[in-house]
């Protein structure tokens, strides 16, 4: 059975993308038929995969405003050896054309309908907001991976992002859940990150993954090649972390 994991996290700069990207790349060298789909108007995670955003015809916009089927929007990404439904800035646009649209919350889900049985596993990258791109990602998904740093503020939105997910459930998709949260651009050297880490396991226990992605120039380096870490350098501590985090969920 397809599962469908929404990677997000509406505070920027959490490693969101990163994680989108690696864990793709590394869930497809493990084997597994994987799609991920960009679904944030910066189109990082298109970039990231090797796919220029400025030079792409059809992309999610498209699909969600009903212009194309998802099919044509389909690329393969030969940089990461994974499926890619990519975005560009024309999807900055989608809120205001689809505010009058019926089921506007669900154009994703509809359109994943189509294809996901073509994959084990389809990641939605989605933008650093609680808007209704970010909405269409929760309601296509059957779970939910929360990206975070080891900081103050991080446990302050996560409530936020809790209780969103939590009205997401009741309104829209009973079957949403959050499968893990997962500490990005750790540093054990910090007591900070080292305090936050407990309190996370303290309050959420087994939904922590025990992967922890560390700060690694390597995974910085990565997007500027159009690369995920794996191919840029497999022995980094980035790659391994990444590794180590598709097999933790291949084994869940």
């Amino acid at each position: 059975m397809t599962k469908i994991l929404a990677i997000t996290n509406q505070k920027g700069g959490v490693g969101k993308t990163t994680t989108s990207v690696n864990l793709a790349a590394s869930l497809a060298v493990s084997g597994k038929r994987v799609l991920l789909v960009d679904l944030d108007p910066q189109a990082n995670a298109t970039m990231g995969s090797g796919t220029n955003k400025q030079t792409v015809k059809t992309t999610v916009y498209h699909v969600l405003l009903g212009d194309a089927a998802i099919q044509a929007a389909r690329v393969t990404s030969t940089q990461g050896k994974y499926d890619l439904i990519p975005a560009n800035r024309d999807l900055a646009g989608a809120e205001v054309e689809m505010v009058d649209f019926s089921q506007r919350e669900t154009r994703l889900k509809s359109a994943l309908e189509t294809i996901e049985h073509d994959y084990d596993y389809i990641l939605i990258d989605c933008p650093p907001a609680l808007n209704l791109l970010t909405l269409n990602g929760l309601c296509a998904a059957h779970a939910v991976m929360i990206p975070m740093q080891c900081e103050y503020y991080a446990l302050e939105g996560l409530s936020d992002l809790v209780n969103t997910i939590k009205r997401v459930r009741t309104n829209f998709n009973p079957v949403l859940r959050i499968e893990g949260l997962l500490r990005t651009m750790f540093d054990p050297r910090s007591i900070l990150a080292q305090q936050v880490s407990e309190q996370l396991q303290k309050h959420f226990g087994d939904k922590v993954y025990r992967t922890v992605i560390p700060r690694n120039v390597r995974l910085a380096e990565a997007p500027g090649f159009g690369l995920p870490v794996l191919y840029h350098d497999e022995q980094s501590k980035g790659a391994q972390a990444y590794l180590e985090l598709a097999r933790e969920i291949l084994n869940a």
